[in-house]
């Protein structure tokens, strides 16, 4: 069994940093981070790969970063942050290996999410 559990999240003004991290327990190959505004759809933010071509959404793209360390916690350095990207950001894993690295943001690539960290940036 997976499990993951999300920290770093904050209020921040526009322009600053922030660093999430994803606590892993159990085994998951395939990761990402996503956001989610009360009423809209959850969206793929961040996706790592173990070659490290990375994937990132368009409107994140040069700013965030994703990384994973050894012991295989994920985490997400938000930078330049802007209003916009006030979220609940949340951390999504899986055992399974895909192949196809498009995919990335399919929600039900993930099997398994943590409860979340709110992201909060002021103008």
């Amino acid at each position: 069994r997976v499990q993951l559990v999300e920290s770093g999240g904050g209020s921040v003004q526009a322009g600053g940093s922030l660093r999430l991290s994803c606590a892993v327990s159990g085994y998951a190959y395939s990761m990402a981070w996503f956001r989610q505004v009360p009423g809209k759809e959850r969206e793929g933010v961040a996706g790592w790969t173990l070659d490290g071509a990375n994937r990132y959404a368009a409107s994140v793209k040069g700013r965030f970063t994703i990384s994973r360390d050894n012991a295989g916690t994920l985490y997400l350095q938000l930078d330049s942050l802007k209003p916009d990207d006030t979220a609940m950001y949340y951390c999504a894993g899986d055992p399974a290996f895909f192949p196809d690295d498009s995919t990335w943001q399919d929600e039900g690539r993930y099997g398994y999410w943590g409860r979340g960290t709110q992201v909060t940036v002021s103008s």
